[in-house]
């Protein structure tokens, strides 16, 4: 049983697109927990200080700009709140992305990939219930 060429190219393009999607993905997020890591050594560094009025040197692009370390902490917390929310959309779009390339080439969805962690609050429930 024959195939078009046409049609195995044009699966092929698809497949091939849809796992650089996904690689892409994967690459981003990557990147972005590496800028969250350097913050929290950044945070971490600015507690430890044991001058905790004066400034700090922060380096923005290639020019670094001396500001007071509490507005620094401020900045840092801040941006951790993002690129957090930020990973966490990835995350959620990395699984729809993988979904649809393993749709593609025609394997089964992966059982368990769509789970997510429980809360906080769910877990001391969960810990109290099994406690007794």
């Amino acid at each position: 049983m024959a195939r078009d060429p046409a049609f195995v190219l044009r699966y092929l393009a698809e497949v091939e697109e849809l796992a650089e999607d996904v690689l892409a993905a994967r690459q981003q997020i990557v990147d972005l927990d590496v800028k969250r890591n350097r913050n929290r050594e950044a945070l971490r560094a600015l507690q430890k200080d044991p001058e905790p009025e004066e400034k700090a040197m922060v380096c923005f692009g290639s020019m670094f700009i001396e500001l007071p370390k509490a507005k620094t902490r401020e900045m840092l917390r801040q941006d951790q709140e993002e690129l957090d929310e930020e990973i966490n959309k990835l995350r959620k779009d990395l699984r729809v992305k993988v979904n649809r390339l393993y749709e593609a080439q025609g394997k089964p969805e992966l059982k368990g990939f769509n789970l997510n962690p429980m809360s906080a609050e769910e877990m001391k429930l969960i810990n109290r219930i099994l406690e007794g």
